[in-house]
């Protein structure tokens, strides 16, 4: 292929040869001998909402058994909430909900939004967010400020019009976008768009700018929120003596400075095992058990008491009438309600995380031996622009790519949100032409976890079947790297 000069000639080449690219990748399907029955049934990660992996057997057991018991719901909740405290202490409370959107929404309504009761004018509600990955997850409630960023949510999304994600937004509120110091927004993919490119956040300096920016809206502002992950694709490689990313210490101290809550999305998070809440100073951290803590469909909510009571309130679940301390009733938010056997398996879930964490980081590691031996076999030019790092809060390897672009040369496509929603993220459409159902992988970083096809009924890796897709993605990078004119 010929080598380009300018980016989108070179991602104008890819969409031209995109059946090319699909038909080398069926043909290294067969080559590197996929079975037939296992194509579609397995992929990189089990922690998609699309397509959730399989419960392992603890779990669905649990809601088997629950589910022919006569089990008051307030029961269910208060047992989630003394497991959350056993291990973060009394300080902290918890709430299941039905997803971590809704708990994001929930949060913000309670923590960040004016008042909607009153006399008088509403006032302007602002929250402030870093320029970060998954911005339209954590950054969809609020309008968008500085107005540059009026589009950003425009085609982050599957559902256009009033009711896609612009249908999010809260009355009164805006969320001011903080780009983050070190990062590199510049434009790629097929779907010409701005990526983040966030190994080389300086999260220092990154906190000062936002602690300035906190200074000059302090009169308007209600909170703060970002991520909770800990990779370097996402901005957080920057740790502490106790693994904590620098930069969200820094985002707590500021919203403590201000008197405003620190909520965090950590929907590719596990509680206990992953962030700690009680290290890190946020106040509110949001979870999506179904994702990677292998849980059915829910949500959890943990945070200080002072902000969970508010929020537990909005759900319907804290105290009633009579006097108890908890109650299963009617509230503004009783629509995000799990349900029974949600709660069931989340409880399930949470126990092995808390009695068995080592079960749960083992196929981490395994994920992570074996991405590193087929990695080692990927063309040289690619393999020394990777960052291979592995997570336990996320039960994930990420393998980050941007650094290919180091040089005065075109680096490896990367890929932008816009490419995923919009049918042109080659490394996913490429993936799945190959049988293989494809992780996240816009932005230069590819996120792979366990559950979809890969792991035993305990939910440990299942070593030939986790190889073939590693192997996949090794051989898809190259076939897109050769049409990209990347590599002869």
């Amino acid at each position: 292929m010929a080598k380009f000069t300018k980016k989108f000639e070179m991602y104008k080449s890819l969409q031209a040869n995109t059946a090319n690219i699909y038909a080398d990748a069926r043909k290294a399907a067969d080559e590197i001998g996929i079975p037939a029955e296992l194509r579609g049934k397995f992929g990189l990660t089990g922690a998609i909402s699309g397509c959730p992996g399989p419960l392992n057997k603890k779990v669905r057991s649990a809601m088997e058994k629950g589910a022919t018991e006569v089990i008051p719901l307030t029961k269910l909740v208060d047992e989630i909430r003394s497991l959350v405290k056993d291990v973060y202490g009394d300080e902290y409370d918890a709430a299941p909900i039905s997803t971590c959107e809704a708990g994001i929404w929930v949060a913000f309504d309670v923590l960040f939004s004016p008042p909607m009761q009153g006399r008088g004018d509403n006032y302007q509600a602002r929250y402030i967010i870093p320029y970060e990955k998954h911005l339209h997850h954590h950054g969809g409630y609020g309008r968008p400020f500085p107005g540059r960023f009026k589009d950003i949510l425009a085609d982050r999304g599957s559902t256009a019009g009033e009711l896609g994600f612009y249908g999010k937004r809260q009355n009164n509120l805006s969320m001011y976008i903080a780009p983050l110091v070190g990062a590199d927004y510049s434009v790629h993919g097929i779907k010409y768009h701005p990526t983040f490119q966030l190994t080389k956040v300086d999260p220092e300096a990154s906190a000062k700018k936002i602690k300035t920016i906190a200074e000059r809206h302090a009169c308007m502002l209600t909170g703060i929120t970002s991520l909770a992950y800990d990779t370097p694709g996402y901005g957080y490689g920057v740790k502490d003596n106790d693994g904590v990313p620098v930069l969200q210490k820094r985002l707590a101290e500021i919203a403590k400075d201000f008197d405003v809550p620190y909520v965090m999305d950590n929907a590719w998070g596990v509680p206990f095992v992953g962030h700690d809440i009680s290290k890190s100073g946020a106040d509110v951290i949001i979870y999506s058990m179904d994702k990677a803590s292998e849980s059915p469909t829910s949500g959890l909510i943990i945070g200080k008491e002072e902000y969970m009571v508010p929020i537990r309130r909005a759900l319907g679940m804290h105290g009633d009438r009579y006097g108890t301390t908890a109650s299963y009733g009617k509230a503004a938010y009783v629509g995000f309600d799990p349900g029974k056997e949600a709660m069931l398996g989340m409880i399930a879930a949470l126990k092995e995380l808390k009695d068995n964490p080592d079960d749960l980081k083992k196929p981490v590691d395994d994920m992570y031996n074996i991405i590193k031996e087929e990695f080692d076999q990927i063309n040289p030019k690619i393999k020394k622009g990777l960052i291979i790092s592995k997570s336990y809060n996320s039960r994930a390897v990420e393998v980050n790519y941007e650094n290919t672009w180091s040089g005065n040369e075109l680096g490896f496509p990367i890929f932008s949100i816009e490419d995923m929603y919009g049918g042109s993220q080659l490394l996913q459409t490429g993936l799945s032409q190959m049988g293989v159902i494809p992780t996240v992988a816009y932005d230069g970083n590819i996120l792979i976890s366990p559950g979809l096809g890969t792991t035993d009924d305990d939910g440990q890796i299942i070593d030939n079947k986790f190889r073939y897709a590693v192997k996949a993605l090794v051989k898809l990078m190259e076939i897109i790297a050769k049409y990209s004119g990347y590599i002869d």
